[in-house]
């Protein structure tokens, strides 16, 4: 019997070809009537056979194009029609969005083989992209996603693109990014001081690849912002590129021509290749002590075991990778904590004395991203994502469940700073921002929470912040709050980073307790003193400290987190005279009195990571954050001698005993014991205590949150040790680090008792 449906399709699906997806199914199905895209995701209206609609329907949710993401759909009878045919029909907004956004989608391998062919006539174009690829959330002003509301509005197409865009067939089809060289996106090369040098087509790219043989930096205006570039196999060029962006240590991503060059030059476990060629296409850390590469390791990550690497993601990369088919240098395109530039004005007002030469193009960015980092935990491949931006934001995996329409703004921490936002039926999270002691950070910050209020057309309800009484992040939504008459909560640190790797593992309705382990820097302590190494208990919405890492002196303020060697000074015993050996005689005198006065105590796990890469020898002075931390792993990594020892128990109080751990160390290094098998016996002891902790308090639940949890060491620790006993929940779509911070203020708001 024929009948009349509405269908409903919520989630990604907008900008993901899901309408001429729709349409091809509609017409093999039978189905007569209509697809469009509103608020609400995507709308049809299905006639014919009630069983051939409900075929329709089930191929719709279950086998959906490859990037769509159904998060939830329905079926309902409608009063009969009989349409004559299936067609698409433009969008309508009667109200507010209420659909997941779409982000950056690396380019697909069919545009990129039609760039590459000589007898395509998308050859050499470096903005080709379909239904499957290309911009979408960096050129976005608002939805639903069509044309007109992105910054691709400004570049009528061509008859030719015409043709592909309403020929149900073709896979551009409802493309909204299709262009062309005819009528496309123009490009060009400039001087530093922004003087077009008059190239065109493939000679850019020549002139590009020739400059890189040359020892020339680069700067790249891509799809979310500019990159600067170098021959990677070019010492000089690479530490040229280190003096002129002032990163004297901090590592380099490469970009590498494809993933069969990687494999001559790394092992790639099939996770990691799985991930570079993900259409998120983010940067993975690689383990590099077998490098067989021409790249100069030592200059690009210097004392690291680790090389972040990324292949093409756009057609701009792809084109220069085939022009100079060698591993390059691709970071960020910005100065020293500055923000990544995307306007040709800013870049070269900024990036002029650090690049040689300019590519710019006239596609405007609406949001700026850096590139997304992703690592793995060997040998179980377990993901961390260390840097969450250009591909995977600003959506997030799941429907909000409570507090959806609760318009709840969640402004996040200081130093990697996110914002997060429930308008409607959906949580959204912005990329990674930076750290707000920077202006131009605070401002781009300050922009995207008033901007994603602007979007959702949906003023804030309430205001969450960090409890941190200084955070330019607290400071800018209490103001908010102010002005706009709306209640600001704020919410201590370490309890919005247990909320949010409960929220994101589906623990917060669990009825089972569970151990939280909370360990990174710093975060404001609800007793006014520094907090870092913390044990919390879970257990129907109520979150309690059950113990944390021994107090110790913090000294210095946000200086001990840049000198490791202070770390070491608050933790040693007055007679340990290697401490002294590391400071002048004016600094002992000036530290020597901060410690006596030890007003301000600390329990911060990251800064016992400090302390003992300084015993050790491996950094006194970090060159950029967690450099310590970082050194540390890359050594514990070396250690192939016999089992690990634990080297300490918890404390009668239940914490872990800071300068009796540390102390334990120094014999060690005293004795001779070798520095790699010292660091893996201070993970394994950590991880001993956690599983430990979990004992006496009668746990089979631990959850792992925080910065120290990018340690993909002492992940891999933890499972070898708890695993088999255990259920061990961490991070999955989220960073352990700060960018969960405002996820975490939600999830805590919504869902844990407040004391």
């Amino acid at each position: 019997m024929a009948g009349t449906y509405k269908i409903t399709l919520q989630g990604r699906v907008q900008g993901v070809g899901f309408r001429p997806f729709v349409y091809r199914e509609a017409l093999r199905h039978g189905i007569r009537g209509s697809v469009s895209n509103n608020e609400e995701g995507v709308i049809i209206c299905a006639s014919g056979p009630e069983t051939n609609v409900q075929a329709f329907y089930r191929c719709l949710v279950e086998e959906p194009p490859a990037i769509a993401r159904v998060m939830s759909h329905s079926l309902s009878p409608l009063p009969f029609e009989n349409p004559p045919d299936f067609r698409i029909v433009p969008s309508e907004t009667n109200s507010r969005l209420n659909l997941q956004l779409t982000p950056d989608f690396a380019l697909c391998e069919r545009c990129a083989s039609e760039i590459s062919d000589p007898k395509n006539r998308r050859h050499g174009y470096p903005f080709t992209s379909c239904v499957n690829c290309g911009p979408r959330w960096s050129i976005t002003d608002t939805f639903p996603f069509e044309r007109e509301h992105t910054r691709m509005d400004t570049f009528p197409m061509c008859p030719k693109c015409v043709q592909e865009y309403t020929a149900p067939t073709d896979r551009r089809f409802h493309s909204q990014t299709n262009s062309c060289n005819a009528c496309g996106i123009r490009y060009w090369l400039s001087d530093t001081r922004g003087k077009p040098l008059g190239l065109t087509g493939e000679a850019i790219f020549e002139k590009l690849a020739l400059a890189l043989e040359q020892g020339q930096i680069l700067a790249l205006k891509n799809s979310t912002g500019y990159l600067l570039c170098c021959d990677a196999r070019q010492g000089s060029a690479v530490q040229e590129l280190r003096r002129r962006k002032k990163r004297p240590g901090k590592p380099f991503a490469v970009l590498y021509p494809s993933l069969e060059v990687l494999h001559a030059d790394l092992e790639v476990s099939p996770e990691a290749a799985q991930a570079l060629r993900s259409p998120e296409r983010p940067i993975v850390l690689l383990p590099s002590g077998r490098y067989r590469g021409e790249a100069c390791l030592e200059d690009i990550a210097p004392n690291l075991d680790q090389l972040g690497v990324m292949l093409p993601y756009t057609g701009v990369l792809a084109l220069l990778a085939r022009a100079f088919p060698h591993p390059v240098i691709a970071t960020s395109g910005n100065l020293h904590g500055s923000p990544i530039c995307y306007a040709e004005a800013d870049a070269l007002e900024k990036l002029g004395m650090v690049a040689d030469l300019f590519f710019h193009h006239n596609l405007e960015i609406s949001q700026s991203q850096d590139d997304s980092v992703v690592r793995f935990t060997e040998p179980d491949g377990v993901r961390i994502v260390l840097r969450r931006s250009r591909g995977m934001a600003p959506n997030f995996g799941q429907p909000a469940a409570r507090g959806a329409g609760s318009r709840l703004l969640a402004l996040g921490a200081h130093l990697k700073s996110s914002v997060a936002f429930v308008p409607n039926d959906f949580l959204y999270l912005s990329q990674y921002l930076g750290n707000l002691d920077h202006f131009e950070v605070y401002e781009r910050f300050t922009q995207m929470a008033s901007g994603v209020t602007r979007l959702f057309d949906t003023p804030a309800a309430a205001v969450l912040v960090d409890a941190h009484p200084g955070y330019q992040s607290t400071l800018y939504g209490k103001a908010l709050a102010k002005e706009g008459g709306i209640p600001c909560h704020s919410i201590q640190h370490h309890k919005a980073h247990f909320a949010a790797v409960l929220g994101e593992n589906g623990l917060l309705e669990s009825t089972a307790p569970v151990l939280g382990v909370i360990w990174d820097g710093t975060g404001y302590g609800d007793d006014g003193q520094v907090w870092g190494g913390e044990f919390f208990g879970f257990e129907r919405g109520r979150i309690t400290r059950e113990g944390h890492l021994d107090n110790y002196d913090w000294l210095a303020g946000d200086k001990m987190a840049r000198e490791p060697r202070l770390s070491l000074l608050a933790l040693a015993q007055p007679h340990w005279e290697e401490v002294q050996s590391k400071f002048s005689g004016q600094e002992w005198q000036v530290y020597a009195q901060l410690k006596s006065a030890g007003r301000l105590k600390t329990s911060s796990m990251g800064r016992l990571f400090d302390a003992v890469a300084s015993l050790l020898g491996l950094c006194d002075l970090n060159t950029f954050e967690g450099e310590a931390a970082m050194r540390l792993e890359a050594q514990c990594l070396n250690d192939t001698t016999s089992a690990p020892t634990c080297y300490t128990c918890l404390d009668k109080a239940g914490n872990i005993p800071a300068r009796a751990l540390l102390a334990r160390i120094r014999a060690e290094a005293n004795t001779g014991v070798a520095i790699p098998h010292i660091i893996r016996n201070f993970m394994y002891t950590l991880a001993r205590l956690v599983i430990e902790k979990a004992e006496t308090g009668g746990y089979r639940k631990i959850a792992f949150s925080g910065g120290v949890f990018q340690n993909a060491r002492l992940v891999e620790m933890l499972r070898e040790t708890g695993g088999v006993s255990y259920d061990l929940y961490f991070h999955r779509e989220l960073s352990p680090n700060d960018e969960n911070i405002a996820y975490g203020q939600l999830m805590y708001h919504l869902h844990c008792q407040k004391p």
